[in-house]
């Protein structure tokens, strides 16, 4: 029997419990925070269209390249404000862990989040 693989997004379930049926197109993100997390895992997994999917029109870059040379290992979300199923906007602290060439780094965010006809990211700021 094979273990499921775990979503790379940290809440330690399987990614087809977690951020696997958002990436899928099969769900629609709950929360700001479950939103944060597909587009975490989709980084991870290099799921460009996820990524331009849920950006904001207003903000959404025309392409978008991801860095083969960067392995994204986890995320831990910092904090919240709204984003909650029954708000428009909303906020997500997080650092995300990576490896390049052997060398460990983060980069920690404040990433801005409106919901209009599903969650979208908008923006960020380095924290």
């Amino acid at each position: 029997m094979t273990r499921p693989t775990r979503c790379p997004c940290g809440t330690g379930l399987p990614l087809d419990e977690c951020c696997g049926p958002v990436l899928a197109g099969e769900r629609e993100a709950a929360t700001a925070e479950t939103l944060m997390r597909s587009r975490f895992t989709a980084f991870a997994r290099g799921d460009v269209d996820h990524l331009l999917a849920t950006w904001h029109s207003s903000t959404r870059p025309r392409s978008l390249e991801l860095d083969p040379g960067i392995r994204w290992l986890r995320l831990d979300v910092l904090g919240t404000s709204g984003g909650g199923p029954f708000d428009a906007e909303g906020t997500v602290a997080f650092e995300a862990h990576w490896v390049a060439d052997g060398t460990r780094g983060s980069m920690r965010e404040l990433s801005r989040f409106r919901r209009d006809r599903g969650w979208q990211y908008v923006d960020g700021d380095a924290i």
